[in-house]
């Protein structure tokens, strides 16, 4: 309990400072096992007091993600770690904006995120995919993040350009998005260094990558801009954009601060799925069995693409027991503008509260066997009850605008490997490493080419 004036506060279990400070360059490098073993010692909610009077709030509790992101998410704005921290380097765009801004934001991007819309860009996806995939190394071990990044990040460059002509600049973008993050996860995590990054110009050199990214975003929308052409991609389909109050488009920075968010979040996180759910099919082979099963079945149904991604049932809970296990935005922060009261716990405001979606999709309160991997969860009416306490997009107004395409996206690949391809895995064990997205570390597949 802790007063601020004649109110009084009421914050859950405290960690102490001391024990959090003895762990804290390990809790840098991997904060998830420190996560598990304080939720296991102190309970599904804890708290850390910095300072005289500010709190942090940890949980894994179902009842706190539902408070902070949809029941009373009006109160609730992301931290500074995303609109402070990312926004620096990726601009103002849905993921870093906060209050009125971002929702007239939402409001004018959401329509081309429509399921008709994604619809439109299923056969680029595809095309992409396929030639992505047509050298795949066959009867030997490989790297296999390397290869899903590939896939994704060209996914959404052609779906955003439609265009294959500009590989030089896509990959310079690929480095640039890399580099950065790297830098992000180190500003965040050693924030006593942050004087040093700043004399020492790292800040500096990477604020002048960003600004590099957006030169080539630029060109890349003056010269559709000024063709006039029609692709029937994402870049037209935001152009196309009109606000309600102005009937005005974007301007062209506000689109390339989109169109940044837009290559990272939909191209990592993506990239992180396809890795932890191949290698979860590799060590599964009567999951993997019966996911082959269902592409033959629904293509004995029918060739449409779109219509086929649709019946895809059993590969969808694939999918998703894969994002419960490893989710791929694995943590998410708000911060209280105003106190507030919940679950018997009064906060003053500007409390930062992080909930651990790695933690809460494993919480046994809520999963039978939590570390098993189940499909069967997301099946028939089962479905229904894990749906209660699954969060791989996020939840309430701010859940992943770009849900339908990563569906779409991972469904395409899974099916054509699966089709293709028996995966095997000399690896049980998957590492990870928990930066912006929860990132695979060191998966390695083998393909061999199946007789169908």
């Amino acid at each position: 309990m802790s007063k601020s004036g004649n109110k009084k506060y009421n914050y859950p279990k405290q960690l102490s400072i001391f024990r959090f400070l003895l762990n804290a360059e390990s809790f840098r490098k991997n904060p998830i096992p420190f996560h598990k073993k304080y939720f296991d010692q102190f309970g599904d909610t804890i708290s850390l007091k910095i300072g005289g009077s500010r709190h942090v709030i940890l949980s894994r509790d179902n009842d706190v993600a539902e408070y902070i992101l949809q029941k009373n998410q009006k109160n609730f704005h992301k931290s500074e770690l995303q609109t402070k921290f990312i926004s620096k380097y990726l601009g103002h765009g849905l993921l870093t904006v906060n209050g009125d801004f971002w929702l007239k934001q939402r409001r004018l991007i959401q329509p081309a995120f429509h399921k008709q819309k994604m619809n439109q860009l299923v056969n680029n996806m595809q095309q992409t995919i396929l030639a992505e995939l047509k050298n795949l190394p066959e009867n030997k071990e490989v790297a296999s993040f390397p290869i899903m990044n590939d896939i994704a990040f060209n996914v959404v460059a052609k779906s955003l350009f439609h265009i294959g002509s500009i590989e030089d600049e896509m990959n310079r973008l690929r480095i640039i998005i890399h580099d950065v993050q790297d830098f992000l996860i180190k500003e965040i995590r050693l924030p006593y260094k942050a004087i040093w990054y700043k004399l020492s110009g790292q800040i500096a050199k990477h604020k002048k990558m960003a600004l590099e990214t957006d030169a080539i975003i630029r060109e890349l929308i003056e010269e559709r801009m000024k063709s006039g052409e029609k692709h029937n991609d994402l870049l037209d389909m935001l152009l196309e954009t009109r606000y309600e109050d102005t009937g005005e488009g974007m301007s062209t920075q506000q689109l390339i601060d989109e169109i940044k968010i837009l290559f990272i979040a939909g191209h990592e996180t993506t990239a992180n799925a396809l890795t932890f759910t191949l290698h979860l099919l590799a060590n599964h082979p009567e999951i993997q069995q019966k996911v082959l099963a269902e592409i033959l079945e629904i293509e004995s149904q029918t060739d449409d693409v779109v219509e086929q991604l649709q019946k895809m049932s059993y590969i969808n809970a694939v999918i998703n027991e894969s994002m419960r296990l490893y989710p791929p935005a694995w943590i998410t922060d708000r911060v209280n503008i105003e106190d507030d009261s919940f679950l018997g716990y009064t906060i003053k405001a500007k409390t930062l509260i992080g909930v651990s979606f790695y933690e809460l999709h494993r919480n046994p309160k809520y999963w039978n066997k939590p570390d098993e991997f189940n499909p069967e969860r997301f099946i028939g009416e089962q479905k229904k009850i894990s749906n209660q306490y699954f969060y791989p997009f996020g939840a309430g107004p701010r859940m992943c605008i770009g849900l339908g395409f990563a569906i779409y996206e991972m469904g395409l690949v899974l099916s054509y490997l699966v089709k293709n391809y028996q995966i095997t895995s000399d690896k049980k064990h998957i590492d990870f490493n928990p930066l912006v997205t929860l990132k695979p570390v060191g998966a390695t597949l083998t393909f061999n080419k199946r007789d169908v």
